[in-house]
């Protein structure tokens, strides 16, 4: 099945590679993941990575926080690694976080939960990889 992809352009996307803070709603601590390696990427090129996963301490060295409310620091990016079906309250919950996006990972897209995120001011990515995107735009 064929899932399309957000409007946004390369400078768009560009433009989100500059903030710094991303907070990952469902980063695993396996390696083999790609929950795991693309956050650890991220941190490799010097973003700030807050891990948020219910069923871990720590992850890469960072404390893990159970949910995003919980994070007490700004968040720029919300990115989130949970099934399309699962995205609606992760939504829900980053919206009250201010963020300035919010990033589905490949192969996920809610167009309710992405409707609520632009109704908030939030700009919406989905249906694309931070890595690839990444390299592509910003190596």
């Amino acid at each position: 099945m064929f899932l399309e992809t957000d409007p946004l352009s390369d400078a768009e996307i560009r433009e989100i590679f500059e903030f710094k803070n991303i907070a990952v709603i469902g980063m695993s601590r396996h390696d083999y993941k790609a929950a795991h390696s693309i956050p650890k990427y991220l941190m490799e090129q010097g973003y700030n990575i807050i891990p948020v996963n219910p069923n871990v301490d720590e992850i890469l060295g960072k404390k893990a926080f159970n949910t995003i409310e919980e994070v007490e620091e700004d968040i720029d990016v919300v990115e989130i690694f949970r099934p399309s079906e699962q995205v609606l309250p992760f939504v829900e919950q980053a919206i009250k976080k201010h963020p300035k996006v919010i990033w589905l990972q490949l192969g996920i897209h809610d167009p309710e939960a992405e409707e609520l995120a632009r109704k908030a001011g939030i700009k919406v990515v989905f249906n694309r990889c931070m890595y690839p995107e990444h390299q592509r735009l910003m190596s």
